[in-house]
């Protein structure tokens, strides 16, 4: 659905590449993440991909179609929730979709809901029922609180039915009760209309259901796979113990050559069928004793870190 080769871009002026030279692709219906700390390129290879930016040098393309050569067909192919809203708040809900619509060239324009055809008011019924706003579809947006919104932008970027849907940072502002809410709406719209779903965030746990994440950094690809091969080959399980005679057990682990960290709890590098060993062996009274499995957070900072380092 989404193949990018070398793609690059430079701002007129400045010292270094905002991407630079990044390879990947994205399958038909695929969850894709986009990750990387502020200034790592993020939104700029959104916007080249939604053809609101122009490439410096490479290729891209949505659904077979070149965003250079073919732009038009490609904003036909892409529905984007930015990160930041772009409703205008002096209309309604409904309002912001007839205009979204009618520019689309989907619906003959009615200068008012009751006039619009019948396909269109069902189309829009439909998706305000997807994602739970039937009620305030027709409320004026500045009486809308933030998660509401970012519903009413999902309704709209969903009229023309992208094939790919863009979410940069869509949960930007929203509380947490709010970020699960419009997530579980997301879910529903990507099993329903089998769309694909091209998705940058800071919140790193937003990322964990991806099929597939691309970290850069520096405009240049740094790491890339399934959230579990990510955390199985770049952050390791570790063994988190304490106990009340700290010196003591500390001498322990040192004399047993037992590699740790910390000054209690002490964390010790030990995974999978090496814990029972190490556990059976410590003389020494434990308090507490737990695994730490590596979360894609502990990934990512290991992978950030790793590109900092270089």
């Amino acid at each position: 659905m989404i193949r990018v080769e070398e793609l690059v871009k430079r701002y007129r002026s400045a010292k270094q590449n905002a991407v630079d030279g990044i390879t990947f692709d994205v399958g038909a219906g695929e969850f894709f993440a986009l990750l990387g700390p502020n200034g790592a390129g993020k939104t700029t290879t959104i916007s080249i991909l939604t053809t609101t930016l122009a490439p410096t040098s490479g290729r891209a393309f949505i659904d077979g179609h070149d965003i250079v050569a073919d732009a038009s067909t490609v904003r036909r192919s892409v529905g984007i929730i930015f990160q930041k809203a772009s409703l205008d708040l002096n209309l309604t809900g409904e309002e912001n979709v007839r205009l979204h619509a009618v520019l689309y060239g989907l619906y003959a324009y009615a200068p008012s809901y009751r006039l619009m055809s019948d396909a269109y008011r069902r189309q829009l019924q439909e998706l305000a029922a997807l994602v739970g706003l039937e009620r305030e579809i027709r409320a004026p947006v500045r009486t809308l609180s933030g998660g509401m919104r970012r519903k009413l932008e999902i309704v709209r970027s969903l009229m023309h039915r992208p094939k790919v849907l863009f979410l940069d940072e869509p949960t930007a502002g929203l509380d947490p009760p709010s970020r699960r809410t419009l997530w579980e709406h997301l879910t529903t719209v990507r099993r329903e209309a089998a769309t694909t779903i091209f998705l940058t965030t800071h919140y790193l746990e937003e990322a964990e259901q991806a099929d597939r994440i691309l970290v850069i950094d520096h405009g240049r690809v740094v790491a890339q796979g399934s959230p579990a091969s990510l955390k199985a080959d770049l952050a390791r399980e570790w063994l988190v113990i304490d106990a009340d005679d700290r010196a003591g057990l500390r001498a322990e682990l040192a004399a047993l050559a037992i590699r740790f960290s910390g000054d209690g709890p002490f964390q010790v590098v030990a995974a999978g069928a090496a814990v029972h060993p190490v556990l059976r062996s410590i003389a020494t009274p434990l308090t507490s004793v737990h695994i730490h499995a590596p979360s894609l957070e502990d990934a990512y900072l290991d992978i950030v870190s790793r590109t900092a380092d270089e």
